[in-house]
């Protein structure tokens, strides 16, 4: 099967460090897929107030967050701001650019969209794209052509802001990896998503001895079933402290006759089916909504 790849960088840490890392370990394989930059500050560490609520209190614990992301990460804008990722990165940021990847746009502050995106108005919301498609010209000199929401938190409403609309496709729901035209006011809109439908490392991976080799054997089980699949994996693990478990099991799904894609070109190569309602879901491993088909 060929597998379309998303690499989401969410972070300062994860782009200095886990984008050249990922990118090494991709090229080595001749492994091409479609990053999605976090361009503005780094605030994730304000998610920790999110440890009160038990479903992400326990996945935090399941996936061993500071280990697995790093004390930075976790505690990155909580006694300050945190830096602006477009101003001291730019470097690391062009470098899957210039290695003939495919770029796209995840947010301006990761954090505020996620907590934003069903609190803030909807001007705020579409601030916070503008700015980040600034930064993204600034950086790349063109225009983002796709994007993806922070933590999948889209629906109708942040689809139907007129910054939504600037991108030629988007990759913000869960679920079947069956592309569709999203459904804005009633009608389809000419935008189709590209729904991610495997797990996330920290939405399953287990607990205990051999976890992380029952997670690669989980995952590559899971392609083998003849279906089209979309993979997401982040800067921050698969290029940090899950680089090496990463490689294994991309190593072993080459050899097994898998291959890998970026969005785009699998977009191309799998037409949207149907038309479909963005709305809020849930699934295993993951606290709180979602984006989903409805």
């Amino acid at each position: 099967m060929t597998i379309g790849l998303r690499i989401d960088v969410d972070t300062f840490r994860g782009t200095r460090l886990g984008v050249p890392r990922l990118l090494s370990s991709l090229q080595k394989r001749r492994v091409r897929g479609t990053w999605f930059m976090t361009l503005g500050p780094d605030n994730m560490g304000r998610h920790a107030w999110r440890m009160l609520k038990p479903a992400f209190a326990i996945k935090m614990l399941r996936s061993g967050a500071p280990n697995l992301y790093g004390w930075d990460i976790v505690l990155r804008g909580t006694l300050w701001p945190g830096p602006v990722i477009s101003r001291h990165l730019v470097q690391q940021l062009r470098q899957p650019a210039l290695a003939e990847h495919e770029v796209g746009l995840h947010a301006w502050d990761h954090h505020r969209w996620q907590i934003g995106a069903d609190r803030l108005s909807d001007a705020e919301m579409n601030r916070e794209l503008e700015l980040a498609i600034a930064a993204f010209v600034s950086v790349y000199g063109r225009e983002p052509e796709m994007a993806a929401a922070p933590g999948w938190r889209f629906d109708e409403r942040l689809l139907a802001l007129p910054a939504s609309r600037r991108f030629r496709w988007r990759s913000d729901a869960r679920g079947a990896a069956t592309p569709f035209q999203p459904l804005l006011a009633g009608a389809p809109i000419d935008q189709p998503q590209v729904p991610v439908d495997l797990p996330t490392y920290d939405e399953g991976v287990g607990r205990g001895s051999g976890a992380d080799e029952r997670w690669n054997e989980n995952l590559l089980a899971r392609l083998a079933d003849g279906k089209p699949h979309v993979l997401t994996i982040h800067a921050e693990s698969e290029g940090g402290s899950k680089a090496a478990l990463f490689e294994r099991f991309l190593d072993a799904a080459l050899a097994a006759g898998h291959r890998f894609e970026p969005l785009g070109a699998w977009l191309a190569r799998h037409a949207p089916s149907g038309t479909g309602r963005l709305v809020h879901g849930t699934i295993a491993g993951r606290e709180g909504w979602l984006c989903t088909r409805g």
